[in-house]
C-alpha cells in the first residue's frame, strides 16, 4: 500500500480539528437547552468520526485517481462516492435509531462548514 500523501494528511487534520471544535459547540448547545444525555455524546462521536473518515477516504481516492487515466479515474471517483454515501446513510440511520437524531445527523455537515470557513483562515489567500 502506498503512503498517504502529505496533503491528504494535512487536510484531514484540518477537517478533524474543525469537527472537534464544532462537536464541542454542539455538546454545549445541548447542555444549555438541558437536552444533553449520553446518546447526544455517542451520536456526535459516531457521526463526527464518520464525517472525518468520509473526508479521508475521499482524499485517498483522489490520490489514487491521479495515478490513473481519465476514464478509470472517473469510474473510481464515482464508485468511491457511492460507497461513501452509503456509509454515511448507514451511520445516520444507526445514529437516528439508537442515539439522538440531531446529534447523529448534524456532525455529518461539519466538514462542509469547515471547508466553507477555510478561506477565512487560509494564509495563502492574502
Amino acid at each position: 500500500m502506498k503512503k498517504v500523501d502529505a496533503t491528504v494528511q494535512r487536510e484531514t487534520l484540518y477537517i478533524l480539528s474543525w469537527v472537534l471544535v464544532l462537536s464541542v459547540l454542539l455538546q454545549a448547545v445541548f447542555l444549555v437547552l438541558r437536552q444533553w444525555d449520553i446518546t447526544v455524546l455517542l451520536g456526535n462521536a459516531l457521526s463526527g468520526a464518520a464525517a472525518v473518515l468520509n473526508f479521508f477516504f475521499m482524499g485517498l481516492t483522489v490520490q489514487k485517481a491521479l495515478e490513473k487515466d481519465e476514464k478509470d479515474a472517473k469510474t473510481a471517483m464515482k464508485l468511491s462516492q457511492t460507497y461513501r454515501m452509503l456509509f454515511l446513510i448507514v451511520v445516520a440511520a444507526v445514529g437516528a435509531t439508537f442515539l439522538n437524531l440531531w446529534a447523529a445527523v448534524i456532525p455529518l455537515f461539519f466538514p462542509r462548514i469547515a471547508i466553507s470557513l477555510r478561506p477565512l483562515f487560509d494564509k495563502k489567500a492574502e
